[in-house]
């Protein structure tokens, strides 16, 4: 994710980064200006329409119209922001819930160095697994290098990750409770953290695996499509030649909308505008071994 500041004005002005969709759309900018200029030059120079020519309302149609496509844009990216948001909020539960884990086995284990090298592995490594589980990603061996002997071999790559490694602590919790150095009140008192862990992984998925019905995207893009081909032919009468890049401008603001609410209505994933998930594994692996 970008960091910034945003009372920077002059820097975001003239500021194009990667992500821009200025550098995403200049081709179909360049495309509508060329066509814009075509439909001017025919209005004008070739068919010669006088400003009585019915032509002339299709204007109309666009003032109609223009609350209706606004309306959209605006579900659309409130929409994709509101999943970006709760996939923020989700991975700050896994922050938060980590640390309380953390503490509370800190506290119950003071003299079980095993157990507590056990669980200051296993909770960062369940977010760092969570990351790349969200992203499709294989999750490195390396992540587990400091696991006990025989840990590695229970973990299969090849089903769900994120879910084996709770399964792990739960294990262990069970394992310590039977041993005697964990009693049914200490159950009860880490189950809400243990258990939020694979209900912060079943939220994820969930946002991750339902994007905006399909319909939905493609009727809004078609809808922005048309608006933009109909523009030169209404305000050619008005405008002249200066339809091309108003026209260019207006296609630059409706298409913007609609690539930034589909770049963030996943936000699990690696573009610039998604989370910073490696950066916050990284902050619970740090956090975790601070506390264990």
């Amino acid at each position: 994710m970008i960091s910034y500041n945003p009372k920077d004005w002059i820097t975001f002005i003239f500021r194009f980064h990667r992500s821009d969709t200025v550098r995403r759309l200049f081709p179909m900018i360049v495309l509508i200006s060329l066509y814009s200029a075509g439909v001017a030059y025919l209005e004008i120079e070739v068919w010669k329409l006088s400003e009585k020519s019915h032509v002339r309302n299709v204007s109309v149609m666009h003032t109609l119209l223009g609350f209706v496509i606004s309306f959209l844009l605006v579900f659309r990216t409130n929409t994709a922001y509101e999943r970006w948001w709760e996939g923020r909020k989700l991975w700050g539960a896994l922050v938060n819930n980590s640390r309380n884990l953390a503490m509370k086995l800190a506290a119950l284990l003071r003299n079980e160095q095993d157990e507590k090298d056990f669980f200051r592995a296993m909770i960062p490594a369940y977010a760092s697994a969570l990351q790349r589980h969200l992203r499709s990603e294989d999750t490195r061996v390396e992540l587990f290098d400091k696991l006990p002997k025989g840990m590695q071999e229970k973990l299969d790559h090849e089903k769900h990750i994120p879910n084996q490694i709770a399964a792990l602590m739960y294990g262990r919790i069970l394992y310590l409770a039977e041993q005697g150095k964990l009693s049914g009140e200490h159950l009860i008192f880490l189950n809400p953290e243990l258990q939020s862990f694979t209900d912060i992984c079943g939220a994820c998925e969930r946002i991750r695996n339902t994007p905006i019905p399909y319909s939905y995207s493609v009727f809004i893009k078609k809808f922005i499509f048309f608006y933009i081909m109909t523009l030169p032919f209404g305000y050619v009468f008005t405008l002249g030649y200066y339809v091309v890049p108003i026209v260019a401008f207006i296609f630059y603001v409706l298409a913007s909308l609609e690539i930034i609410a589909e770049e963030i209505e996943e936000p699990f994933g690696a573009d610039e505008n998604d989370l910073p998930l490696g950066k916050i594994s990284r902050n619970i692996q740090m956090h975790i071994g601070e506390l264990i």
